[in-house]
């Protein structure tokens, strides 16, 4: 794969690199096909230590004779598993001699995971390849494909393959030209009997009581990795301590089989007679059982449609008290439509599999039953919630102004109370794009309001300068928040009505700039979804009431939306509900806990395949970081955020990661670099940031601004943030309004500004815009030789930056103090190690404390969310500072650290 590092390659390198420092063994083990033999070539390409020996099977004598070579040197060893037990007796002794001593060998050996175990190589350390990521399976399929492969067809492969990459080229083998061109419809499924079993090659056993289909019928049912042991034994009329199969592993009542893609083989290599037999000896073992498993595998185990065990798994599948998973439902409808002859009621059946596949995480699955679902023969109803669920898949994971149009087209099609949801979806779309003028569009009125005539009321209002560029989120993002009124209200029953027509109203008043009729519809809407346990509802009023500047609410309803969506195993909901709940923290100062939510919904985005909705928390994580003053973490999410905004149109991630990259700059200490980020993101024009984004980055570009020596350039904006501050609905707003003020001033006012500012601080959370404060005045005091003042203000300024973790910033506190001829307050006491420690920033301090407990660079990356690279120089540096030659080192001094109490 020249040209291109991919994941594989880059464990690879991380491995070596560990292995330097970290006892020189690793077993490395996974499916069959996920390329072991690959990633050792891989590891003899990269290793520049010494020579590199190949030891074959039983090769115990040459293990010797290489382990006598003198200098650094890896030794390979392939399918270790294979050896006879006293070889790989005397390879575990080999290895220990490596572990315990000093020498400078490198020994890499590779297993199957479809046996058991070797014993003699248990208490050795194990690292398993997993799938290929997306991107290095369409590269590999780019590099190995004789003929061209259209996007769609490319994307079922790479599903079809779940990263297996032997699989992979199986596929590709398996497929004509005019199949993989996208020509010819693809076999159904892609990855059948055959194409299995060219992967599986000699390791599928006989199977003569059947145990091992009737597992692998049990786990196709429920879509987990494992199966209810007693109902599987007494399926397969198997004793319940008779001796398993190697490739069949019992724990706690439940069995699984050692390889996922075994368990596929042996499915789709028996014939359909026997799969069928499998799933009704199922079917009638789970008699007396209620659900949707009993039903679903009588379903497959007839052939022909079948209209009444049709209606019945549908049925079972719709129960809204049933606990069954959106996975295992959308199952059930799939098979359902399988088995419908009418076409109108299978086109049904498919648009639901849809929507439980998106809720389920599974957004290319949804998208391959929408098509099923939108033919000409299905009902205009049917076709309109194809689009609507459509909208929705494309919002979260492509350009949303295809989203837009989706949504628009469902609104034709479905009956009014349904077209609400798609005309809020529209408006959502357009609001990520940046697209003010089309977001009132879609919520323009489509009928009589019941109650207030709200959006004629909005219609008729002057224009005021600057209203068009005023508003919050909708989608949840950092954008407007009421007055601090709202957030006193008491709490009331929710009242009668359409959440739906609140929402659309509360949004419209907020994007004319009026938030006097916005705040009554949007508290209506948060309270109505904080009465409720319907994620979508609690999703709805997080969004409100980040409108509306309740962060309090705001953070509540995601918290509730999150666990609800967990309960009910709806894996789309959770990373949007960790972006409310990251946005609301950030908005409230609390960037710690912003970085830990959007580092786990960067996690579960990724797992959910929305790359949207994974831009929008690689943008918080930048955000966090530029306030952390980790430089290279801004660049990296920054950049990462960027490169989905610009594919899909994402205006809003886009103009956050822009701002991110300056307040980075300007934390740094370099206001002209942050000034000219800043100034085609706030300034009118073109350029102009996302219409509720750009305000909020106003504070930084006059801060910048003047600090440059460039104070003109933003005395305009100023005279428009007070517009802003004037509305009430940032809580932040008046404080800085009054900070840029003095920051513009004369110094016969500036001195009363600052004053004026800090007074209002006291009547918001969050250290680090009051530590931006004290900053600033303790710099303008010390430049006009006050220097008492000053150093009172600075030292504030510094230990508030401290409280917040933005060391960067204290640092040019602390940088200001000593200018002014005073040293910073020393730190608490604390032991040596503590001294050591306190000397790394927060985000190494993460990967120490990763590292020390026994974490690899990619399983660091990983948690954090953050590339293998970023984890290496950070690691580097923690070695730097420390003084220390290896992770054994630090080890050490993390835990002496942790049993003198004192903090990592």
């Amino acid at each position: 794969m020249t040209g291109h590092t991919t994941a594989r390659q880059r464990l690879t390198a991380e491995l070596l690199d560990a292995l330097r420092t970290d006892g020189g063994v690793r077993v490395v083990t996974g499916e069959p096909g996920c390329g072991r033999t690959t990633f050792l070539d891989h590891a003899a390409r990269l290793f520049r230590g010494g020579p590199v020996r190949h030891v074959r099977a039983d090769g115990v004598r040459e293990l010797d004779e290489a382990l006598r070579t003198a200098g650094p040197l890896l030794v390979c060893v392939d399918d270790a598993d294979l050896w006879d037990a006293p070889s790989r007796a005397a390879l575990a002794r080999t290895a220990g001699c490596i572990r315990e001593t000093a020498v400078r060998t490198t020994l890499l050996l590779t297993v199957a995971n479809h046996r058991p175990p070797p014993p003699e190589l248990a208490d050795l350390p194990v690292l398993r390849l997993g799938p290929l990521t997306p991107g290095d399976a369409a590269l590999l399929i780019r590099e190995r494909a004789d003929s061209a492969v259209d996007p769609a067809v490319r994307e079922e492969l790479i599903s079809a393959a779940e990263g297996n990459p032997a699989l992979l080229l199986a596929l590709l083998r398996s497929l004509s030209p005019d199949q993989l061109g996208g020509r010819r419809a693809l076999p159904q499924p892609p990855a059948g009997g055959e194409v299995l079993a060219d992967v599986a090659g000699d390791r599928l056993p006989d199977d003569p009581g059947g145990l091992l289909l009737t597992t692998a019928a049990a786990v196709r049912a429920t879509g987990e990795e494992e199966a209810d042991a007693a109902l599987v034994l007494r399926a397969a009329h198997a004793a319940a301590n008779a001796p398993l199969p190697d490739l069949l592993t019992r724990s706690e009542g439940r069995l699984r089989f050692r390889s996922a893609l075994m368990a596929r083989a042996v499915y789709a290599t028996a014939s359909s007679e026997d799969r069928r037999a499998a799933h009704l000896a199922l079917a009638e073992a789970a008699t007396g059982q209620k659900g949707i498993l009993p039903l679903l595998h009588r379903a497959w185990a007839v052939s022909a449609p079948a209209p009444t065990v049709a209606a019945s798994l549908a049925a079972a599948a719709a129960d809204p008290s049933s606990p069954a998973p959106p996975a295992l439902r959308r199952r059930a409808l799939t098979r359902a439509a399988d088995l419908t002859p009418d076409e109108a009621e299978r086109a049904r059946r498919h648009l639901a599999a849809a929507e439980q596949a998106l809720l389920a995480g599974h957004a290319a699955d949804a998208l391959r039953l929408l098509d099923r679902a939108r033919g000409r023969s299905a009902p205009a109803a049917v076709r309109g919630g194809a689009e609507l669920l459509r909208g929705a898949v494309l919002l979260a994971d492509g350009p949303v102004e295809d989203a837009r149009e989706s949504f628009l087209l469902a609104a034709d099609l479905l009956p009014p109370p349904v077209a609400a949801r798609a005309t809020l979806g529209a408006a959502d779309a357009a609001w990520s794009a940046g697209d003010p003028t089309a977001c009132l569009s879609a919520l323009a009125p489509t009928h009589t309001p019941r109650t207030l005539p709200l959006a004629e009321a909005c219609v008729r209002v002057p224009k005021q300068p600057g209203s068009q560029r005023l508003g919050g989120p909708p989608a949840a993002r950092v954008g407007a928040t009421a007055p601090r009124t709202a957030c006193t209200q008491p709490t009331n029953p929710p009242p009668d009505g359409d959440p739906s027509s609140d929402h659309r109203d509360g949004m419209r008043a907020v994007l004319l700039a009026r938030f006097d009729l916005a705040a009554t519809p949007l508290r209506r809407v948060v309270e109505n979804g904080l009465h409720g346990t319907d994620p979508d509802h609690l999703l709805r009023s997080a969004a409100a009431a980040l409108m509306l500047g309740d962060v309090t609410s705001a953070r509540r309803a995601g918290a509730r939306a999150l666990a609800a969506a967990r309960t009910s195993g709806s894996g789309a909901l959770e990373p949007r509900a960790l972006e409310y709940l990251a946005y609301a923290e950030l908005r409230a100062g609390r960037h710690q806990l912003a970085r830990t939510h959007a580092e786990e919904g960067l996690r579960a985005a990724e797992r959910a395949g929305q790359r949207n909705t994974a831009a929008h928390h690689h943008a918080v994580l930048a955000l966090a970081a530029s306030i952390e003053g980790e430089a290279d973490l801004v660049a990296e999410h920054a950049e990462e955020a960027l490169r989905t905004a610009r594919r899909h149109g994402l205006a809003q991630a886009a103009t956050l990661a822009h701002w991110a990259a300056a307040r980075a700059d300007l934390g740094a200490g370099r206001p002209r670099e942050a000034a000219q980020r800043l100034g085609p993101l706030v300034r009118p024009g073109a350029r102009r940031g996302h219409f509720a984004v750009w305000m909020l980055a106003v504070p930084c570009f006059v801060e910048a601004a003047a600090s440059a020596g460039r104070p003109q350039h933003a005395a305009a904006l100023v005279e428009d943030f007070a517009l802003w501050a004037a509305c009430g609905a940032d809580p932040q707003a008046p404080s800085q309004l009054l900070r840029c003020r003095a920051l513009l001033a004369g110094p016969d006012t500036a001195d009363e500004l600052y004053l004026s500012a800090l007074d209002r601080h006291d009547d918001t959370v969050g250290d680090f815009e009051r530590a931006r404060t004290e900053l600033l005045y303790g710099k303008w005091l010390r430049r006009r030789r006050r220097l008492r003042e000053a150093r009172t203000r600075l030292e504030e300024a510094r230990l508030g930056f401290e409280r917040c973790g933005a060391p960067l910033w204290a640092q040019q506190a602390a940088a200001e103090l000593r200018a002014g001829g005073a040293a910073p307050s020393p730190a608490p006491a604390a032991s040596s190690g503590a001294g050591d420690l306190a000397r790394l920033t927060p985000q190494q301090l993460r990967i120490a404390r990763y590292v020390a407990a026994g974490a690899t660079n990619r399983e660091v990356a990983l948690s954090l969310s953050v590339s293998t690279r970023t984890v290496d120089y950070h690691l580097r540096n923690v070695f730097a500072t420390l003084g220390l030659r290896s992770r054994v080192e630090l080890v050490r001094l993390v835990e002496q650290e942790e049993k003198t109490g004192a903090r990592l």
